[in-house]
Order: structure tokens, then sequence, then C-alpha cells
């Protein structure tokens, strides 16, 4: 409700139309959760998304929660031309948040190819059409694999970026390098780049959630698919890692609480209220968990099973890591909130309604 109420004065003050924020990826998983954070906020948001890891009924969610449907082109923001003429039509965009990305680990390690074309160029695109467009700001959707495995448990922004241990940690390295110089050699630009930890979780309403294209990669959404019977087997990549049950350690964050982060962000480079032209911070709950932990913590608060093997350790992962949030905290104003019990009954809430269209549309077509 605070932000809510600053964006509202923010308006007030300078007597414009809503603040336009452009959103690519913004009907992805974390996208659109922070869509809805910003259409709540006051936000107008515009939404380029080329589908290849959502789904077109994304809308639909963000809409039923919000009332209001977003702009929404089916773009590839690889395309610079088609971006142009997207930026051209909707003149008046103040600032970018840029998901658009390619984001599996060991997809990227099979497919290095398809990370770096898509990750990078599309970054390149939106920076350069920045300045042709006057876009004042850009939040970039980075990562806490930038960290590699890092020496000092929990990570603050002051910890070295190891070398990436796949290519989809060196893609985040490399495009926050690149913002770093583009904003170095424009005073006309900003950016606030986050670095991630775990998101999961699902909105409170069930309207929207995660929702992987195929198989999922990551944790939570195939945990779900199993315990819905959807998948036979959850594999757990390792047990032999140095950690006390052996399983990697990660920083579980809720995707709401991450979505406004974002929020918040943004209104902090339309307001100027840094004298820095570049801001990193890390965005967890300080608190890290095992897979085994998440596997256990989701059967009990859920009531339900989920199978699961032991396998190899997957190429490229890290063996632990979690934030240190306290710049997040005190700079921003923001902290993740939601228990990670709650979180993985969203998860699951959202399953079970997945699980119950699909029924309902298989008795419609019999």
């Amino acid at each position: 409700m605070e932000i809510k109420n600053k964006i509202k004065q923010l308006l007030k003050d300078k007597k414009t139309a809503a603040p336009r924020i452009l959103v690519t990826g913004g009907t992805g998983y974390i996208g659109s959760h922070t869509v809805v954070e910003l259409q709540q906020a006051g936000f107008e948001v515009f939404i380029v998304d080329n589908l290849s890891n959502s789904n077109i009924e994304v809308l639909n969610g963000i809409e039923k929660i919000t009332g209001k449907m977003p702009v929404f082109e089916n773009i590839d923001c690889t395309d610079y031309v088609t971006m142009d003429r997207f930026l051209s039509k909707h003149e008046g965009i103040q600032a970018i948040i840029h998901f658009a990305a390619s984001k599996a680990v060991g997809e990227s390690v099979e497919k290095p190819l398809l990370y770096y074309r898509n990750n990078v160029v599309s970054l390149i695109n939106q920076l350069e059409l920045m300045k042709v467009h006057k876009i004042k700001g850009i939040v970039f959707s980075s990562s806490c694999t930038v960290y590699g495995q890092p020496d000092v448990l929990p990570v603050d922004e002051t910890a070295p970026r190891k070398t990436a241990l796949s290519p989809y940690g060196n893609t985040k390295q490399i495009c926050e390098d690149i913002i770093t110089d583009t904003i170095r050699s424009s005073s006309e630009l900003k950016s606030i780049i986050l670095r991630y930890f775990n998101p999961i979780g699902a909105h409170p309403s069930a309207e929207i959630g995660e929702l992987p294209n195929g198989v999922p990669n990551n944790l939570i959404p195939f945990v779900t698919q199993t315990a819905a019977g959807i998948r036979e087997m959850l594999s757990v990549f390792g047990d032999d890692y140095n950690t006390p049950d052996g399983t990697c350690i990660r920083d579980y964050i809720n995707v709401v609480d991450l979505a406004k982060a974002h929020v918040i962000s943004v209104q902090r480079l339309l307001e100027d209220k840094s004298s820095e032209n570049i801001e990193i911070f890390n965005l967890g709950t300080g608190r890290g968990l095992s897979v085994k932990e998440i596997l256990t913590t989701f059967e009990k608060v859920n009531k339900v099973k989920v199978p699961h093997k032991i396998v190899p350790r997957r190429e490229g992962d890290i063996e632990q890591v979690w934030a240190n949030p306290t710049y997040a905290n005190n700079v921003l104003g923001w902290e993740a909130k939601e228990t990670v019990e709650d979180t993985l009954k969203s998860a699951w809430k959202w399953q079970k309604k997945l699980m119950k269209k699909q029924k309902n549309e298989g008795s419609c077509l019999s």
C-alpha cells in the first residue's frame, strides 16, 4: 500500500498520466507477477514476449487479479527492428524491466549459443533503443549465479564474481558488464541490477504461477507436477555435496516478494533517488534451504508425497549459496516477508488449479 500511495503522489506532483513501463518477458513467471504488482501500484504496463517459455493465457490471469489487461505484443527481443517499431508505436515509455532471457542452467550447457544469442543480443537491443526513444532507466533481471560458489556465506554485493559454471551464468555476467559500460558512457541512462536467488511459489489468488513449457527445469514446478502424478519421479541431482544432508542449498524467495522489489526499483529510477547511475542489489531471504528440506517441507504443509530418486550431479550446479539481503533491506526499503511454508502452499494451490482447469476442459471435449 505504501508503494501505491507513493506512485499516486508522484503522479499528483508531476500532473502527468501514469508512468509507462515496458516489461520484456512479461508473460513469464517472474514477469507476470511483476506486471501485477506494477499495475496495482498505478503504472501503465506494456509487455513484449515471444511466448517461448510462457503462455498467452497468463494475460487473463493478470486481468482477473488487477482488473486491467496490459498491452501485449508477441515480439522476440532479439529483433531490433520490431522492437523499434513497438517503442515508436507506444511513445512515452519511461523505464524498462528486462526479464526476457533463456534461464535453464542445464539447457545452457547443452545449447550455449542459444543462450548467448538470446540473452546478450536482447539486452543490447534494449540499451540501444533506450537512447533512441529517450527511455530513462532499465531494471535488469540478473542472478546469484554471477557469484559462482562464494568464498563466504551468506553472500553480499561486495563478493567477487567467480568464473561462471554455466553458459547461463556467464550470460548474466556479460550482460551486467554491458550495462555497466553503457551506463558509464552515458549520463542520460540509469540502471538497477537485481541479482535474484531462487524464486518459487505463485500468486495467492492462484490466477498466475510458474508454468514452463514442456519439462520443467526448475525444482518447484517439477515437485508440484510429480506430486500431481504428471511426472513419475523427481530427480535430485546429487546427495554427496558438502552440505548437512548432501543436497544443494539455495535461498528460496517468494515470487510476489521478488516482484515487489521491481516496483520499488522502478520508482527509485524515476524519482532519481540515487546519485549513482548504476546500483546492484541481492534479492533473497537470507536463509539457505537444501533440496531435501524443500521436499520435506512441501510434503508436510501440503500433505502429499513426492516420489523422488537420487541421480548423479548436474553439470553447472553450485553447491550452496544464499543471500545477505541487508543492502536491499536498508537502501531499497525492501524485504522478503513470506514464509517458505506459505510459499510452498501457494505453489501447490496453483498446481491444483491447473489440474482442475485441465479436467474441466477435458470434460468439455468428451
